[in-house]
Formats: structure tokens, sequence, C-alpha cells
């Protein structure tokens, strides 16, 4: 027998040492969440679950064990012989399912079986999950965070990718969120990840880095569209030091025109999107807006929104949320284009080193 198990701590620090990393759970389980960089081999799939857990309850335990053998071996042989026709002998997967039971089990077994040197995972996702949490909560602490404030359009996010380009850490928080974090922000045809895939993605790149050197990250809300940022990440967030990038208004409409060239290209989409500010702004504001984004005039309605939506509420925040913010460099953007970004990422780099 080659079958291991191994605890979440030990799975987490080997993860590259596997050949594949198997989530034998169900695809909307796997859809949820699921281990980095982790395939789905589905020992019972979602309706075959949602079958056997009807017959376990209202039939007998037993019966429903047996249908479950029959999809598990039916699912199993699909996988092996859809996966594994030219793996060698040293193939090595590490397999789990939801608590590292019976689906894990199974799959496990007849991989090693064949002779592979098989990985369980003890307590499956259950407890990677437990010990995503327990690391979100300590690796903020560990960070130097340098964090990026700024209006509305002010290119703070293109301003992050200057960064990286440079040579930079940098944490995306809207790029793992999958939304830019206004009421325009969601992203046409890409849905945000479940709370907890953005915690894990999350975790992940705080791993990455490197703590002797300083992570630069935009200055957030507690909520990116649907999803919360973890309170030890948002406590360290609002500690530490900024930098607070200006632009003219001018410039920052022309970036938010060309970042949301989707809303100007669809002024009911925009419209839709607007209509969510009825109850903080007024009907009477709002339908102007909309008529105004009806009739071609997009540049107008986002100049608005700067002046009289954005900005007021964003400067009260900034005051109130960022410890540090009396007293924080300024970085002057004349403009989004790229001369103008890599100057200001060169500046804050250097600043950081000092």
């Amino acid at each position: 027998m080659s079958l291991r198990r191994i605890t979440a701590t030990d799975a987490i620090a080997r993860l590259a040492e596997f050949s594949a990393v198997i989530d034998a759970r169900s695809e909307s389980e796997f859809a949820e969440d699921r281990l980095p960089g982790a395939v789905n081999w589905p020992t019972l799939n979602d309706e075959e679950r949602h079958l056997v857990g009807i017959e376990y309850a209202q039939v007998s335990p037993f019966d429903a064990r047996k249908h479950g053998a029959i999809y598990a071996a039916r699912n199993i042989a699909r996988h092996v012989e859809r996966e594994l026709a030219g793996a060698s002998r040293d193939w090595r997967p590490l397999v789990y399912c939801w608590r590292g039971g019976q689906r894990s089990g199974a799959l496990s077994l007849v991989l090693d079986q064949v002779g592979f040197l098989v990985h369980v995972l003890e307590g499956g996702y259950r407890e990677f999950r437990r010990a995503v949490i327990a690391q979100l909560d300590a690796l903020p602490a560990t960070l130097d965070l340098r964090v990026v404030v700024g209006r509305t359009g002010s290119g703070k996010s293109r301003l992050l990718g200057a960064l990286a380009t440079a040579g930079a850490q940098v944490l995306d928080l809207e790029g793992i969120a999958c939304h830019r974090g206004s009421v325009l922000g969601p992203l046409p045809g890409v849905p945000q990840p479940s709370q907890k895939h953005f915690e894990t993605c999350l975790w992940q790149a705080l791993r990455g880095f490197d703590a002797a050197r300083p992570v630069f990250v935009e200055g957030e809300s507690r909520m990116i569209g649907r999803l919360r940022v973890p309170e030890p990440l948002l406590e360290r967030l609002r500690a530490a030091p900024c930098a607070v990038v200006e632009m003219p208004i001018e410039a920052r409409v022309q970036l938010l025109m060309e970042d949301y060239a989707h809303f100007v290209a669809d002024a009911e989409a925009l419209c839709a999107r607007l209509a969510t500010l009825r109850e903080v702004r007024g009907a009477a504001v709002v339908e102007r807006w909309q008529a105004l984004a009806r009739g071609g005039q997009t540049r107008e309605v986002v100049h608005d929104l700067l002046a009289d939506h954005y900005d007021p509420i964003y400067t009260r925040s900034m005051k109130r949320h960022f410890e540090r913010l009396e007293g924080a460099p300024t970085v002057a953007l004349a403009d989004g284009g790229s001369a103008s970004l890599a100057q200001a990422a060169a500046s804050l780099i250097a600043a950081a080193a000092a």
C-alpha cells in the first residue's frame, strides 16, 4: 500500500510537490472554493449526491450506500480512463473531499491499487479551510503594507499595475475580487468569486509576499462588490502608511471613460447601474443622469458622478478610515498615461526604500 494521509498544514507546505491536486467533491462544491491548482474529479456529482441523500433519508442508509457505490465506481472509472492513460508510475496526486472520508477514500483506494503514491488530505477541504482562515488572521500583521488612496478615477488601479511592472510587490484586491469597488464596478461577463474562493485567493497572494519588502495595496472599504475584506487585513490597511493620489478631474473623467468603455457603448447597462443610486441621490437626479446617458452625453454623467457623488463620499471615507492620512505624501498624476504612471511608481518605490 502506498496510500498516505497528510495534514492540511503539511499539504499546504508541499503543494508544489504533487503531480496533481484532485478534488473528489461535486462540481458545485468545487466551484465554490478549492485548493490552489486543484482539478475536479467528482466521486459523486451534484445530482447523484442529491439522489443518494434522499434515498438515505427516505429509504435506508444501506440502499443509499449501494447506489452511491455504483455511481462512484462509474465516475472513478471514467476519471482514470480519461486522465491517466499515459501517466507514469511516479505520478503523485494529493486527493481530498469535504472531510477526507468516503469520496476521497474511494478514489484514492483505486489510485493506490494501480500503484501510484497517493496522499489523502486528512480532514479534507474543511481542514484546509480552517488553515486558510487562521493564516488570513495572522499574515497581514507580518507585512509592510503601503496604502494608495485617492478619489474615484484618480488612477489607483493603474498605478498598482505600474508598480507591479516596476518590480514592486502589489496586492490587487479588486483584481482578486473581480470588481472595481464602486456602483459601476461589476466587470462585464465576469462574475465575482464566492466569499470562500476570494479568501483562498487572497490567502495565496499574502503568503507569496516577501515580508522584508513593502507591499503596495489600494485602500478599500469593507466591501468590494458583494465580497467582504477579512477584518485583520482591513485593520492593517487602515493603520498603514498612505500615499494620496491626485489627478485633475477632466483627466479622471477621461480615465473612467476608458476603463468603463462598456458603459459608454451600452447606455441601458449604465442606466441600470445608475438606478441603484436612487435612494442616496434621489429620483430626479438619477433620472437626469439616465437621460444624459441615453442621449450620448456619458462624459457629462461621469463628471457629475465624480463631482457630486463619489468625491464627497470618498473624501469623508478617507478621513474617517485611514489613521495616517494627515500628512501623507501626495502623488500627482497629470493623467492616466503610462509615462505619468511609471514616474509615480518610481517615486513611490524610492520613498518606500528610504
